[in-house]
Order: C-alpha cells, then sequence, then structure tokens
C-alpha cells in the first residue's frame, strides 16, 4: 500500500471518530505543553544565569598575580616553582606582554586601597576600588541609581549603598543604622554633593639607597605622603562588581580605573615588595586580563602560567554551574514527560477501540490483498497523526504558559523595582524535540494496536457484524 493511500485511510478514519480522537490528542497536547513549559523554564533560567555572570565580568576575565603574591590562585605552580627562583614582578613590562596575548581585548590593574573619607564635616573609613570604563555594561549596575562615570578620567565617585547609607543625613559616622531601610529616592539626595577622600600616595625616595641591615647590598624604599582629592557623587549601586574578586578588601567606594592608577595610592602590595627586597620601581598587587569571549579563557589561562604568572579564573566554578543545571533540566524533563506517558495510554485505548470498531474494515483490505505490514503501517500512521498534531499544539500551549511566567514574574519585579528579566525561554531545538518525542511516543503507543490488528484472521473479521 501506497504512503499516499495509508495517508488517506488515516485522516478518513480519524474524522469518522472525531471526538474520541480529538479527546486523545487533547491528552498529547496537555502532556507536551507541560513538558515544554517544565523545559523552558529551565532553559530561560540557565540564560538568565549565563547572561548575569556574563554581564558581570566572571566568564571573560582572569586574574593575574606574581607567583609570590595570592598564593591561593595557583598553589600547584607555586610548589612546582623552582627552588631560590626569583618569582617574575608583576609591571608594566608584564602588563604590555599580557595584552598582546591573542583573545585579550583589555587588561588593567585591580586598584585598592583604604581611605578616610570627609563628608559634611564628618569621617568614614572605607574602601576605594577602581573600575574600568568597561564595567559599564556589568550587571551590577542594572536599576543603580544616578549614573556611571562620564569618562575615564573624571574626578567622580559610585558609592556602594551600605556606605551611601553611612553618608545619609542622621545616619551614624561609625557604621550604617540598623533599624532604617532607605530608598533609591533618599539615596538620590547624595547625588551631585562632593566629598574627601584622604589617601597615602606612594612616593620613590629621592635620597641615595641605603644598606640593607642584612648586608646584601642596598636596599629600596619609599615614602607615604598624605594627600586628597575632591569627588562628585554620581551614582549608587547596590552591590560591588565582579572585578571585586581580584580583591584585597571590598570596595565602597569605586572610581575610574585610569584616576585610581594615577593616584599612585599605596597599596598592599608595596609593603610585600619592601619586605621582600624587591625593585622600587613600580608593580601591580594583581591585573585582570579580560578576553573577547569566554570560550578563550582556558587558552589565556594557560598562556599566563607560561609567561611565569598565577592565573585565576571561575572556568571551573561554571563547569560545576552547568552540572547543577543539567541535572535540573533533566528533573524538569522526566516530571513533564509523565504526563505525555499518561497521554499515551490514551492513544492505546483509542486505537484498540478502533480495532473492534473496524474489524470489517480490516478484513475487507486483507481480502483486498492487503499484508500484515499495511495494517500496521495505517494504525502507526493514525498513531504519529494525533502525536504530531498533539506535539504542535502542545508546543504553542506550553510556549503560552511560557510567556504568561515571563509577563507574571515581570510584573512582580516592576512592584519591587527591578529590572525585567526572562525566566521562561523557549529555543528551537526545544521546539523540534517535543515535536519529535510526542512522534516516537504516539509511535510507540500504537505498537500493541497494530500489532493486534494485523494478526486478526481475515475471515473471522469479515463474519463480524
Amino acid at each position: 500500500m501506497k504512503v499516499r493511500d495509508l495517508t488517506e485511510l488515516a485522516v478518513r478514519n480519524l474524522r469518522e471518530a472525531l471526538l474520541r480522537n480529538s479527546l486523545t490528542t487533547l491528552g498529547i497536547t496537555v502532556g507536551v505543553a507541560s513538558l515544554v513549559a517544565m523545559l523552558s523554564l529551565g532553559a530561560g533560567l540557565q540564560h538568565l544565569a549565563n547572561q548575569r555572570l556574563s554581564q558581570s565580568g566572571l566568564f571573560n576575565s582572569v586574574i593575574v598575580s606574581a607567583r609570590n603574591g595570592f598564593s591561593g590562585f595557583d598553589r600547584a605552580a607555586t610548589r612546582n616553582q623552582p627552588p631560590g627562583a626569583t618569582p617574575r614582578a608583576l609591571d608594566d613590562a608584564a602588563r604590555s606582554q599580557l595584552e598582546k596575548i591573542p583573545h585579550v581585548v583589555e587588561v588593567y590593574p585591580n586598584v585598592r586601597f583604604p581611605t578616610q573619607v570627609h563628608f559634611e564635616g564628618n569621617p568614614y573609613a572605607t574602601v576605594v576600588a577602581g573600575i574600568p570604563m568597561s564595567d559599564s555594561t556589568d550587571g551590577a549596575f542594572d536599576g543603580m541609581t544616578g549614573s556611571f562615570f562620564s569618562s575615564a578620567t573624571a574626578d567622580e565617585a559610585i558609592l556602594q549603598s551600605e556606605l551611601a547609607r553611612q553618608l545619609l543625613p542622621g545616619s551614624s559616622p561609625a557604621g550604617p543604622s540598623s533599624t532604617s531601610q532607605d530608598s533609591p529616592k533618599e539615596y538620590a539626595s547624595l547625588l551631585g554633593k562632593e566629598l574627601i577622600v584622604r589617601y597615602a600616595e606612594r612616593q620613590p625616595l629621592t635620597t641615595p639607597e641605603r644598606a640593607s641591615p642584612s648586608g646584601r647590598g642596598p636596599s629600596p624604599g619609599f615614602s607615604l605622603v598624605p594627600e586628597e582629592m575632591k569627588l562628585r557623587i554620581v551614582g549608587i549601586v547596590d552591590t560591588e562588581p565582579a572585578s571585586g574578586m581580584a580583591g584585597g578588601g571590598q570596595g565602597r567606594l569605586l572610581i575610574p580605573e585610569e584616576v585610581a592608577e594615577k593616584l599612585g595610592a599605596a597599596q598592599s602590595s608595596d609593603l610585600r615588595e619592601l619586605l621582600s627586597g624587591g625593585s622600587s620601581g613600580k608593580t601591580y598587587q594583581s591585573l585582570t586580563a579580560r578576553v573577547a569571549n569566554a570560550s578563550n579563557v582556558e587558552r589565556v589561562e594557560s598562556a599566563v602560567k607560561d609567561m611565569g604568572f598565577s592565573a585565576f579564573s571561575l572556568l571551573d566554578a561554571t563547569r560545576n554551574l552547568r552540572i547543577v543545571f543539567a541535572v535540573f533540566d533533566l528533573l524538569l524533563g522526566i516530571f513533564g514527560s509523565l504526563a505525555l506517558i499518561v497521554a499515551s495510554l490514551g492513544i492505546i485505548n483509542t486505537l484498540v477501540m478502533a480495532i473492534l470498531e473496524r474489524r470489517r474494515e480490516i478484513g475487507v483490505l486483507k481480502a483486498l490483498g492487503a499484508a500484515d505490514r499495511d495494517i500496521k503501517g495505517l494504525f502507526f500512521a493514525e498513531a504519529g497523526m494525533m502525536g504530531l498534531l498533539g506535539g504542535v499544539c502542545g508546543v504553542i500551549f506550553g510556549w503560552l504558559i511560557g510567556r504568561g511566567l515571563n509577563l507574571g514574574t515581570n510584573l512582580y519585579l516592576a512592584r519591587l523595582s527591578l529590572p525585567s528579566t526572562t525566566i521562561s525561554l523557549v529555543p528551537v531545538w526545544l521546539v523540534i524535540s517535543a515535536i519529535v518525542f510526542a512522534i516516537i511516543v504516539s509511535l510507540a503507543a500504537g505498537i500493541y494496536p497494530a500489532s493486534r490488528a494485523a494478526k486478526l484472521n481475515p475471515i473471522e473479521a469479515l463474519r463480524y457484524e
């Protein structure tokens, strides 16, 4: 029997028992819709997590430090270092070399130093952190009060909300008030105001180098000179950008990276260099190498280690995150498939009832020369059509459910003054997979009815009724 003939017979048979077949198809639709809705939720949450982490710079950043610096970053490399070997200094020459690594688009120092802020006559101890202009797309700045820096050299500051809470009128200089909950409008009163930052500037000694107490030759040195500068508050942010993981203290006062670098403020690495008898030249506590694509992070990290530095990235953490989402998607898929499996029982019931009602038709087909495989093909065609129609309708309904989840979530976030997001996403692979899965389940459900119909004796089938 030709495929065209099988298709025509299957369509005609489905029309004859329209109500029963429609209910069976509706069961498939509900099963596919639940499957698509659950998997789209998993896909949407995974996309949201990847997007937020990518915007925060966690995926495409490599933290570079000297091997005598952050020992926790690359302990294996430090252990494998030859005894007595002098660690390579993380200086301007190393920074230039890092910038030439393929796929690296930006290299900037992680400038952080303790300071004292004077605002309206009151002192506040805090930590200043320099951030590059490329951090303007950082997810940490979504929904911030105010604006980002106007330029890379602007004398402007963005306050972390904890510091901003201390600066609000009525707050204690010793710390934030635990009883008050401040709104963005109250923070807005700080915008445009000026504060004074006092810091210790590192200056090389102008006197001749003195001999080292150990007798190993001249010892380099530097002096600390108190300085201050005025900054205008332009923004308030809830959390510090992810670049803070390079750390040395959590930054409460954010300034442009170029401004922070020009200040020449003393950092913890200066004391370490002095005590280790290192060079009096300019060195960096750590550098951040921003990579164009997260897929190239591992190559850049390997190149940094080959240069003699320690490298750290969140590549391993992202792998663990993918495992978690894979298990999460698997569980959602299993629970979503239960409804489709239940719907397959309806297909079996529908086709078995069709055998009882169409025994005479099956007998006539066999008497006219139809083979067993033709009878099986007819019932498989009917099951496949119900699966195809139910799969398409189920994908549509599942997509609508996802849209409803997005709408409800964004309405809730809007009430909390939070940015909108997408928690349900229906990619193309999910659409195709859901329809194919529905057809496969339907064909599997039609195996028993098709085999039973093919085994009917044509003589007994013609005697029926």
